[in-house]
């Protein structure tokens, strides 16, 4: 019994000292306004390295100089990491804004009106140039409202979820 202490006492430290990325991305398409509403929950302090290196200088995410600056750096980052087809065709996504919940923060997105999706392709390279141990877990909600799941990383970053899976 001791050495499972002793085993889950390591387990906290590894954890601790060798982080994980990860991020979750919900998707529902909402009857009344026919557009996708879009929830992404990112570890801010990834997602500060991320927009550093791709807005070319240093972003502070939680104590921004010029906040309409970094909403519209967010903004571009978050369009260019994530696109959606659904027949074939790439959904316009327009940017909600962002809610800070301790190390993590939600960003909501809303797409243009669209038809109620039974098969959505998806790609997110959230974070995957900065991280390669990156997970993009991507979650659609059909009508029946039970989430159909799929995780994309490094060398995985598109993928397709239908109803009928």
């Amino acid at each position: 019994m001791q050495q499972f202490y002793l085993y889950m006492i390591s387990l906290g430290w590894l954890v601790i000292y060798h982080p994980f990325h990860l991020s979750l991305t919900e998707i529902k398409w909402n009857e009344q306004t026919e557009h996708l509403e879009i929830s992404q929950k990112i570890f801010w302090d990834d997602l500060e390295i991320a927009l550093s290196g791709f807005h070319n200088e240093s972003i502070d995410f939680l104590n921004p100089a010029n906040k309409e600056k970094l909403d519209k750096q967010i903004e571009s980052y978050l369009r260019e990491h994530n696109k959606i087809w659904i027949d074939d065709k790439l959904i316009a996504v327009s940017f909600i804004g962002y809610e800070v919940e301790e190390d993590a923060a939600w960003f909501y997105l809303e797409s243009e009106k669209v038809k109620e999706p039974t098969t959505i392709k998806i790609k997110n390279n959230l974070l995957i140039a900065d991280f390669s141990d990156q997970k993009n877990v991507v979650q659609f909600y059909f009508e029946d409202n039970s989430p159909k799941s799929i995780i994309l990383g490094k060398d995985k970053e598109m993928g397709v979820l239908s109803s009928s899976d």
